[in-house]
């Protein structure tokens, strides 16, 4: 299973204990999954459909607890392959219908009009705990996540504007800046940044999801660290080995001139150093020398070497 799925899952299995909250879960799954079709009866009957198993199964557990109405459920084998399948909840009763709409605040007066995809009043949606559970109903119905060890990426997918900036707003109202894309005639509401996929996780209760996630975090964070540790610490590497190579050519140069002999005594000795330890650092340099001198004191003693070479190699160019 897939991250993505593992959410879900755990989503599936929270309940929530107040009417409110189970209405405004219900009515997520509605919005994004359901419709209010015309029955034989003259009134209304509904219908969810989806290809995840965990909704329908919500779907009925919210109408029952709601209502105490027994929703029915077809399932129906998608092509070939038996792990294919999609599944319809249906309530049939134009009364049961009636009433679920009405909890749900959903205009279905009309009897030859079908109601689908209307955002939720706002009336179902006062409560912190209740816009909680819509946004749950929301991710089980119509969201997924990436696996958090490739790429964060939290999205629900809405088919009009309206229901996505309806999702925005909700997500806004706790701190999470959610973003609106275009995808293939839907618009899609996503977040990308680790921290508010955590935060989004924990108002939908998914908390065994999120402990995995932030599991995740905290390695991909010390291998970050480290690799920026070690790339760091091969820069310097590299600076040190490059000046050391440009120091042996300058002590080389006064060598092949002549030059070396008329050095001062401690210039020698750190030039020698240099030739014997071409790897070593200025520090390492420092404590060779008897009596040791510190990091500055070499640096100085090595510009002044380049110095009288650089002096020399400027008199063999105006010579020439």
């Amino acid at each position: 299973m897939s991250f993505s799925s593992d959410v879900k899952e755990e989503l599936s299995r929270q309940e929530s204990g107040k009417r409110h909250c189970q209405l405004a879960e219900l009515a997520a799954v509605f919005e994004f999954c359901g419709e209010a079709v015309p029955s034989g009866e003259g009134g209304k009957r509904i219908l969810v459909r989806s290809d995840n198993v965990l909704v329908i199964r919500k779907s009925f557990t919210l109408i029952k607890k709601t209502s105490n109405i027994i929703s029915h459920i077809d399932i129906r084998q998608n092509g070939r392959f038996a792990h294919s399948r999609s599944y319809l909840l249906r309530v049939d009763d134009a009364q049961d219908a009636a009433r679920i709409l009405d909890a749900l605040k959903v205009d279905g007066r009309e009897k030859d009009e079908v109601c689908r995809g209307q955002p939720t009043s706002p009336l179902l949606l006062q409560n912190d705990c209740c816009r909680r559970a819509f946004i749950r109903g929301a991710f089980l119905s119509a969201g997924s996540m990436n696996t958090p060890e490739k790429s964060y990426h939290f999205e629900i997918v809405c088919d009009t504007i309206p229901q996505a900036e309806q999702i925005c707003s909700l997500l806004e109202g706790f701190g999470i800046d959610a973003k609106l894309v275009e995808r293939k005639k839907k618009t899609v509401v996503y977040v990308k940044e680790g921290t508010q996929i955590v935060d989004l996780l924990n108002l939908m209760g998914a908390y065994v999801s999120l402990m995995q996630m932030e599991n995740v975090r905290i390695l991909k964070d010390m291998r970050n660290q480290v690799n920026r540790q070690v790339n760091c610490e091969t820069a310097n590497l590299g600076k040190t080995v490059n000046a050391a190579y440009r120091q042996i050519e300058q002590i080389r140069l006064l060598q092949e001139k002549g030059m070396f002999s008329k050095l001062s005594q401690p210039l020698r000795e750190v030039a020698g150093l240099r030739l014997e330890h071409p790897e070593a650092s200025l520090k390492e340099l420092g404590e060779m020398l008897d009596p040791p001198v510190g990091k500055s004191g070499v640096n100085h003693r090595l510009k002044k070497i380049a110095e009288i070479a650089g002096q020399l190699e400027e008199r063999e160019d105006n010579e020439e």
